[in-house]
């Protein structure tokens, strides 16, 4: 742990990174993944559970919080660790995408954005300079500037735009985040999918001199080799001794072939979203568990798993959770979800400590190729 917020790179394989950052509420071992707490709980998990399985920080949604139960009030209650039970880091996102997703509820200017509640239809307004301040009513670790992230496709007109109304926003959000030691504020580089406002965006971003930089507007509808051609154009131009996050990705193969291309930082509902829905990830690929296959397979997900619920429970008791609608059998399989996660995460930072990233790589991209084992 450091008093101050610092990032420190520890050994490269190719372009992909292993990095620790280092804050007063704990250390973030990198390449991160980090669980998405959208109100102060990462659905369907313990937090124990959470930390237990290998996360370092988990993150929160400024756009829900502010609604419910408000920011004012998670300050009264000591701040959104304390009342969470998580004494570890926490990141809040800006509100910018969910404010992005109410297209039909919000009116966007210079100087922010009003919008209606969609829980009872109140009216808010949005400001860089409120974000900031909600972030900090939350005491979040890392913040994020406020920007507006539009889907893919569009028009580059309006990319353009858009692209620069998020830089201008940055500068407002770093003045008023100020100084604030120990905590950071990461900027987020916009422009869809137009390689020249990519590089735009990230070199007025760099002036700035934030503790961090994040690609945004990679997770809103484009094929994943835009994605991937944009973070190749995209990160040389930001500075290696800072902490690079793509937000909202992904799958595990999102995560490997950014890794590749030098990202440090993800998070997406994907791991949690995905085990409600009875989709299961693991070594072998994605294993719907919903398949009338394993309604008699006494044998566990993954006997080789670290996590109880991917190695200690069969397949067909998965299987009559999830049919039958149990709550348990979202919580197990999101329980898995994480897990397998965490331990990629784990098996990259390995082999990039041990300069072997790319075999790992292929290694592991085979393994989910082979599928999942023989139906019984």
């Amino acid at each position: 742990m450091s008093e101050q917020f610092t990032f420190t790179l520890k050994a490269t394989s190719g372009k992909a990174r292993l990095g620790e950052i280092s804050m007063p509420r704990g250390t973030i071992r990198t390449p991160a993944f980090m669980p998405v707490g959208t109100v102060g709980t990462v659905k369907a998990m313990y937090l124990d559970q959470v930390r237990e399985g290998g996360a370092d920080i988990i993150l929160g949604n400024t756009y829900h919080l502010m609604l419910r139960p408000g920011a004012e009030r998670v300050a009264r209650l000591g701040g959104l660790h304390e009342l969470i039970r998580w004494p570890q880091p926490i990141l809040t996102d800006s509100g910018g995408f969910q404010v992005m997703s109410l297209s039909g509820l919000r009116k966007l200017d210079e100087q922010g954005v009003t919008f209606k509640s969609h829980i009872d239809g109140s009216s808010h307004h949005m400001s860089p300079e409120r974000s900031i301040e909600i972030q900090g009513l939350l005491d979040s670790d890392i913040q994020m500037q406020l920007d507006e992230c539009i889907a893919l496709p569009a028009e580059p007109r309006e990319i353009e735009r858009a692209m620069e109304m998020s830089l201008r926003w940055a500068e407002r959000c770093r003045v008023a985040f100020g100084e604030q030691p120990g905590k950071a504020m990461f900027g987020i580089v916009q422009g869809g999918d137009q390689p020249a406002l990519r590089i735009r965006s990230a070199e007025g971003l760099k002036q700035l001199d934030l503790k961090g930089y994040a690609v945004g507007g990679l997770a809103v509808g484009e094929p994943q080799d835009v994605m991937l051609s944009m973070l190749d154009i995209t990160l040389p131009v930001l500075p290696t001794e800072k902490p690079r996050y793509l937000m909202g990705v992904g799958t595990p193969d999102d995560m490997l072939k950014s890794v590749a291309l030098g990202v440090d930082m993800f998070d997406c509902v994907m791991p949690t979203r995905s085990g409600r829905h009875g989709l299961a990830f693991t070594r072998r690929g994605k294993v719907n568990i919903r398949n009338a296959r394993h309604a008699e397979d006494m044998r566990p997900l993954d006997e080789q798993s670290s996590c109880p619920a991917a190695r200690d429970y069969s397949r067909a008791y998965l299987h009559h959770l999830v049919r039958s609608n149990e709550a348990l059998g979202g919580m197990l399989l999101s329980w898995n979800n994480l897990s397998y996660y965490q331990e990629l995460m784990q098996g990259i930072r390995k082999s990039i400590a041990e300069g072997r990233f790319e075999d790992f790589k292929a290694e592991t991209m085979e393994m989910w190729a082979r599928g999942d084992i023989d139906p019984r």
